[in-house]
């Protein structure tokens, strides 16, 4: 067998270039017990980004898999934050230390909510498949999934102090549920497009929403549970079925079951200056201040004024009407005015904030003194932050911080690395940005027109780029100036390459010209007493159609041009005759290159093949069909026949042109690849993408086995489908709101299997030990030991059972229900017999308690007509509450021991040990302040 050719993988290095994703939102997080408003959480493709918007630069990263992120929570303790995905799944990161222990897979679609309640014990997403998920964070497991809502989430929020949640949805409904009952109770129907946000306002007492027009409506809510606790009357609502409907006339149908925990009454609107749908609608914690935002670039804040000065401002209006009436009438004995209060008496306009460019996302929060700190995420990849003063009468809004430096506001365009293969230069349509491919910084950046087209000057010292409205600018490395601009086409300057002898460079417009430039150093009054770098035209070659692509072979006796009539005209260079024909593609080709020894030329065409050709005849040696959309780029490895492709179908191939096999995929963006450049030693690539992101990748010493790599895309394509499939039914339970919050995925399936796995080898290990004790009884003697299991040695030579447990302990807590659903009932015998051991012997017992309750929910019929169980079930009975009763009272003992000890400390140190040991410390130091000061004020 002859040797077989050596790939080497390429594998994804770093992220870099984004500030900000748009499917992301912008939250305040705290970090080490860092000041708040120092540090703002934004979504950066699959990661989370931590900026210090202080020191304007990346402090933490917090690393996802392949999926993008959609939305960010902290948490209430400001610790964690849950952070979702565009696959619907949810994990949890610390904030210590960046790593994820808890994560939760339950939505179809991309999470577009998530919310903590109160105590940061509970978690409730929304998503785009319609469903709403309350999760245990504590127990790291799904409480219940409720469905109700037509179209995808918008909001949920947990109420405080009560088991209540709200959710809105774009199709037009806000719900109220019960989460004791978990069901809807209440559905608001005052809405006549999409409900993009809401907040609670009033210590929860009013609800106010946005919508797609330019109102923010109110809703006053009354808690109908607390009037009856208190003994109010319930005016009607707590009627007979069997009374005379006539005195209800106001009153629709639905009215009285509806309203049983609360009810909802719209007490107005607010009115926004934008017309356009609202985006965000955020208050602070507090709820005193809200902000809004359209799809503009103005933000408008809004303050909810408190109850003592609604009325002052009450009393004055009365005071003023009074005094208007009695002016008008002069009778000093008329009738008081009335005055009516409104909610613009309740909340006012603050202020407009105008950003810089629109708004994507926003968040905010109100210090103690009044400041309000605000952090914007913005549509062209940038964060800014800004101060107000809330207690000023005219306040307004102060930039305190603008993140652009790392990335840029449009989509890169063009990428190139220089000969040494440290700087990386990439241009948009704004600015060029020099980056150093080791640290991943911004070495220069240099304003420029929209840049389609760039390279390093020999010597790396100087760059040029070719811009759409047909200029070539030069630009200075060392002092990051504009050397010179020259007019080079009368349309966009499409393609650019340097000619093999490094002198010169060739151009490609569409202005159907290629046009021959040489360098020239040149002295004027603009380079001092220096000479400076200037271009000279040459030759221009006239052709037929635009141009979209030009290219030298390596030994610069050919020129490829591609023409907008879909084929590529290949001259020879000094001559500028006519030599080829290129013709095949059905679409424009958009980038072609040819290899070092000038042999093959490869080109690829916006409809998705790509084509390798010999260049001595012309002859197409095969065509591939690459990529799911347009081939937007394509290039040679340095001295080999292998080439990467990128494509609008958000994939890199890799692909050997002398085998025509695809040999790789670099999966990973989340928009249209541009463009790519790969560095001269080939270590090294680095791309572009619609998502605003670069990406670097490295090549690595690990082989890449083409057979090995076929076969593990088609397992993942089998796993995929497999996590696809038909969702485990539970019999007899019927489809309603509520419904069990796990979803079958890949982990759950393989965590199945491991549990039969274990369960198989239990049983055959327990076989052999009664063979055993057969034969032992048999011979009358003890007989050797049957030979140990080797994955029992593995765990230490532990018992079959044990392994058991110990698989059933390494079951992800939020995939265990899931996982023991889709196992098959032959097995769940052994299980609960297995299940009655632990308990007896103390093991694990909540996590059996919990696997057992859910498979005697689930087989219920099964294991109550199978009379052969009915033995272990009333044992199981038996040890199950004796030994929870043993464990709820070591407890309650723990739990009464550490109050006990709480009220003894803080009897003997008069110190609030716990809750408010922060609260009395704080105190105290404002105290101290406060002395010092009036000490040195009578100094």
């Amino acid at each position: 067998m002859g040797l077989t050719k050596q790939y080497l993988r390429y594998t994804p290095s770093a992220v870099f270039g984004v500030i900000g994703s748009q499917k992301s939102n912008i939250v305040f997080v705290t970090l080490r017990g860092g000041e708040r408003g120092r540090y703002v959480a934004v979504g950066a493709c699959e990661h989370v980004f931590i900026w210090d918007v202080r020191k304007a630069e990346k402090v933490l990263i917090l690393e996802g898999n392949k999926h993008e992120v959609t939305y960010l929570c902290p948490s209430p303790d400001g610790v964690h934050i849950a952070v979702g995905y565009e696959d619907g799944s949810v994990r949890i990161f610390s904030l210590l230390n960046g790593e994820s222990n808890v994560s939760f897979n339950g939505h179809k679609s991309a999470v577009t909510s998530i919310q903590y309640d109160a105590l940061g014990a509970r978690l409730v997403t929304g998503s785009r498949d319609t469903d709403v998920i309350v999760w245990d964070v504590i127990n790291e497991c799904g409480l219940y999934r409720l469905k109700g809502h037509k179209d995808a989430i918008t909001q949920a929020l947990f109420l405080k102090n009560k088991n209540l949640l709200v959710t809105s949805s774009k199709d037009s409904f806000v719900k109220w549920w019960d989460l004791d009952t978990q069901h809807c109770f209440k559905t608001m129907v005052g809405h006549r497009s999409e409900v993009w946000g809401m907040v609670l306002l009033n210590q929860e007492n009013r609800l106010l929403t946005g919508s797609a027009d330019s109102e923010l409506r109110a809703w006053d809510i009354d808690y109908l549970e607390e009037k009856k606790e208190v003994g109010e009357p319930r005016e009607k609502k707590g009627k007979s079925l069997f009374d005379d409907d006539d005195d209800n006339e106001d009153e629709g149908p639905n009215e009285d079951p509806e309203e049983r925990i609360l009810s909802c009454k719209k007490a107005g609107s607010v009115l926004r200056e934008a017309r356009d749908r609202v985006v965000s609608l955020t208050a602070d914690p507090k709820a005193k201040v809200l902000a809004c935002h359209g799809l503009d670039a103005n933000l408008e804040i809004f303050a909810v004024l408190p109850e003592e000065e609604i009325q002052k401002k009450m009393e004055r209006k009365l005071k003023k009407a009074k005094k208007k009436a009695k002016s008008q009438d002069g009778d000093a004995d008329a009738a008081d005015p009335v005055v009516e209060r409104k909610l613009t008496d309740e909340i006012q306009k603050l202020t407009n904030i105008k950003a810089s460019s629109k708004i994507r996302s926003m968040d905010c929060f109100l210090s103690p003194n009044g400041e309000m700190k605000i952090a914007l995420l913005l549509q062209n990849n940038t964060v800014e932050t800004y101060t107000l003063k809330t207690t000023e009468k005219n306040a307004t809004g102060t930039k305190t911080c603008r993140l652009t430096l790392g990335g840029h506001r449009t989509d890169v365009r063009t990428l190139t690395f220089s000969s040494d293969n440290i700087a990386v230069l990439s241009a948009s349509g704004e600015t060029v940005k020099v980056w150093n491919r080791s640290t991943l910084q911004v070495i220069r950046t240099m304003a420029c027109e929209y840049a389609l087209c760039s390279l390093f000057v020999p010597g790396d010292r100087q760059i040029i780029i070719g811009t759409k409205s047909g200029k070539i600018q030069i630009f200075d490395l060392a002092s990051g100036s504009l050397l010179e601009t020259t007019e080079a086409h009368d349309g966009a300057l499409w393609s650019i390459c340097l000619s093999p002898d490094q002198r010169g460079i060739v151009t490609g417009g569409a202005d159907k010209t290629v046009k021959f430039w040489d360098f020239e150093l040149i002295k004027d009054n603009k380079s001092g007493p220096n000479k400076r770098l200037t271009v000279k035209h040459t030759r221009t070659l006239q052709l037929d159609e635009d141009v979209l692509c030009v290219c030298y072979s390596p030994n610069q006796r050919l020129l490829a041009v591609s023409l907008l009539d879909c084929t590529v005209k290949i001259f020879y260079t000094d001559t500028l005759k006519f030599f080829l024909s290129l013709y095949g593609h059905k679409l424009p080709v958009l980038c072609m290159d040819i290899s070092h020894d000038s042999a093959l030329i490869v080109t690829g065409s916006a409809d998705r093949n790509v084509k390798v050709w010999g260049l001595d005849f012309g002859d197409c040696h095969r065509s591939m069909f690459a990529h799911d959309d347009s081939v937007m780029f394509l290039q040679f490895v340095p001295k080999t026949h292998l080439f990467f492709t990128a494509g609008k179908d958000r994939k890199i191939k890799q692909w050997d042109a002398d085998k025509f096999e695809h040999i790789q995929t670099l999966e990973g963006h989340k928009g249209e690849v541009w463009c790519l450049a790969i560095s001269p030693n080939g270590d090294h690539i680095v791309s572009s993408s619609h998502d605003k992101s670069l990406r670097l990748w490295e090549r690595t010493r690990e082989p890449i086995i083409l057979e090995e790599e076929k076969e593990m895309e088609r397992e993942a394509e089998f796993e995929e489908s497999l996590s696809k499939g038909d969702e485990p039914v539970v019999p007899g339970e019927a489809k309603g709101e509520a419904e069990p919050a796990g979803k079958k995925t890949i982990e759950t399936v393989k965590a199945a299997e491991r549990i039969m796995e274990a369960l198989e080898l239990y049983r055959k290990e327990s076989k052999m030990l009664e063979e055993h004790a057969a034969a032992c009884k048999a011979e009358g003697k003890e007989l050797p030991p049957p030979p140990t299991n080797p994955i029992l040695m593995a765990y230490g030579s532990i018992s079959p059972s044990c392994y058991v447990l110990e698989v059933l302990k390494k079951v992800r807590s939020s995939e265990l229900e899931v996982s023991l659903l889709v196992l098959p009932f032959p097995y769940v015998p052994d299980l609960l017999s297995l299940f009655n051991t632990y308990i007896q012997q103390g093991l694990e017992v909540e996590l059996v308690c919990r696997c057992l309750f859910f498979l005697l929910k689930i087989h219920f019929g099964q294991i109550t007509s199978n009379q052969m169980l009915l033995s272990v079930i009333d044992e199981l009975r038996t040890n199950t509450i004796s030994k929870v009763r043993e464990i709820r009272d070591v407890l309650g003992f723990n739990s009464a021991g550490l109050q006990f000890l709480q009220r003894e400390i803080e009897s003997k140190e008069d110190v609030m040990f716990f809750a408010d040991a922060t609260g009395r410390f704080e105190e105290k130091k404002r105290k101290r302040r406060k002395r010092e000061r009036a000490i040195l004020t009578i100094t």
